[in-house]
């Protein structure tokens, strides 16, 4: 099945049940079932037009936030500001030592085995 955009989506079940209690809630003596069904779909259309601008709103803003991200972190490159980098911990001597400690035994044990 081809997907097409001129069809509209039905609404929610909770759009239309708010859109016909508020039309009920609002409904004059004497109005007919069709004049509150009108009022209700009315209302309905409002609060799907409502939730649309809100997500065009949160897409916009989300779009916003992003550039200024990407921004920020182009301008931290340009100034050649970088990240805090996290200090070393106090065990990074510790394999340099043994390092050291292990080239030191193996220069002593050839100076030792060196014939007189």
């Amino acid at each position: 099945m081809a997907y097409n955009k001129s069809r509209k989506a039905a609404p929610s079940p909770q759009t239309q049940d708010e859109a016909e209690r508020i039309a009920k809630a609002t409904q004059r003596p004497g109005q007919t079932k069709e004049q509150t069904r009108l009022i209700a779909q009315g209302i309905q259309k409002g609060i799907e037009e409502y939730k649309k601008q809100h997500k065009a709103r949160a897409r916009a803003a989300d779009k916003a936030k992003k550039q200024q991200l990407r921004q920020q972190s182009s301008d931290n490159e340009e100034s050649g500001e970088q990240e805090p980098v996290a200090a070393p911990t106090s065990s990074a001597w510790l394999p340099w030592l043994l390092l050291a400690l292990s080239w030191a035994g193996f220069a002593l044990y050839w100076w030792w085995q060196q014939p007189s």
